[in-house]
């Protein structure tokens, strides 16, 4: 009797280790392996495009916030994920590598969004020109630092239509004086996405037309430059007679033009063209400059200049000649007349092309300056 006992007492604990064991070895199975070695890199794009990309050891799948409004980390397919944030500020990505819904490691990493990036604000850095050069003199200029614009600006309203509808170039903005105003020293344009006059985009055209015309000398004009597809902002010139004289037989002097876009040649390139009435035929020539090492115009004010000789008009960009054209055959008369000065920045048109997906608004260009020289 005591033998079955301790038989049965030896009988239980073996079924007790072995139940214990068998428990042990069911957590051990469950046990979740939690990802390892999350890696994150954040790359800010144009526009306020911001992208991350994340890798992670033993990950079954990612969740990612981006930080705006109440975003909760939401389930992404593969190793990247992008946003277009549309208003400045700090945001606070997160990427959580799962091994289940629950359980998972996370990242965080901090991104600034300035009003530049948004097509807004402008930047504070950039070339400066001289108030003096020898050999010159100072004979008219604005630096934008009144309450009220000078009587010397006069505005283009509407789309250019009855007798040049889409400005002769098929652009898409309603032109309107309240799209520009003086703001911190700086001339604003402002090119909004909104319908007016059956268009879908509203800016602004400024002129100095039965103000101001000038003939021969120097042109400085310090400005930041918008970006984006289809954004057209311009500096140019048209020969005062151009009431009694059709275009081009007028001249037209472009003294920067840039068409914005993603590509290159584009917002990091300045143009600079003539166009003018070839004994009968419609003629045009110019150059250009791109900036260099993935720069583009719109990160620094530039100064954009020209210098109008009798016989040679020449283009600068921070001082820097870029192009220059022999303007003495008496078929190019035309530049040897006075001209009116016109700032404005299109949407859309013939060059440019149209905004697309990638363009963002408002889209706005700042002038610093503008400062006219003629020869002592």
């Amino acid at each position: 009797m005591l033998m079955m006992t301790k038989l049965f007492q030896t009988v239980s604990l073996l079924l007790t280790l072995f139940s214990a064991s068998s428990c042990n070895q069911e957590e051990v199975d469950q046990r979740v392996l939690l990802p390892q070695n999350l890696e994150v890199t954040v790359e800010e794009g144009e526009n306020g495009l911001v992208q991350v990309s994340f890798t992670a050891d033993q990950a079954n799948f990612f969740r990612v916030s981006f930080g705006a409004g109440n975003d909760m980390p939401e389930r992404v397919s593969g190793n990247q994920s992008s946003y277009r944030y549309d208003s400045p500020g700090e945001y606070t990505i997160i990427v959580q590598a799962h091994a289940t819904e629950t359980d998972f490691i996370k990242e965080e990493r901090s991104v600034t969004i300035t009003e530049q990036m948004l097509g807004m604000g402008f930047p504070d850095s950039g070339f400066t020109s001289p108030m003096t050069y020898e050999g010159y003199a100072l004979v008219w200029n604005d630096e934008f630092e009144a309450q009220t614009l000078s009587s010397d600006w006069v505005f283009e309203i509407g789309d250019g239509c009855p007798n040049l509808c889409g400005w002769g170039n098929n652009e898409l903005q309603y032109y309107r004086r309240e799209n520009t105003e003086l703001k911190d020293g700086y001339l604003v344009v402002t090119a909004r996405e909104e319908n007016m006059g059956g268009k879908n985009y509203t800016s602004s055209r400024l002129k100095t037309q039965g103000q101001q015309n000038f003939q021969f000398g120097r042109i400085d004009i310090r400005a930041a430059l918008p970006q984006g597809q289809g954004i057209w902002p311009a500096f140019w010139m048209l020969g005062e007679n151009i009431n009694e004289v059709p275009w081009p037989a007028c001249g037209e002097i472009d003294i920067m033009e840039m068409i914005g876009g993603n590509a290159d040649g584009r917002d990091n390139t300045v143009h600079g063209t003539l166009h003018w009435d070839n004994n009968g035929n419609y003629a045009s020539d110019g150059g250009k400059l791109s900036l260099s090492d993935g720069a583009i115009l719109k990160d620094n004010f530039h100064v954009y200049s020209l210098i109008w000789e009798e016989n040679q008009i020449t283009w600068l960009l921070d001082d820097e000649v870029f192009h220059s054209m022999d303007i003495s055959p008496a078929a190019m008369d035309e530049f040897r007349e006075p001209f009116f000065l016109l700032i404005n920045m299109a949407v859309g048109g013939n060059w440019p092309g149209n905004p697309d997906a990638s363009t963002r608004f408002p889209q706005q260009l700042a002038v610093d300056y503008v400062r006219v020289f003629e020869r002592e």
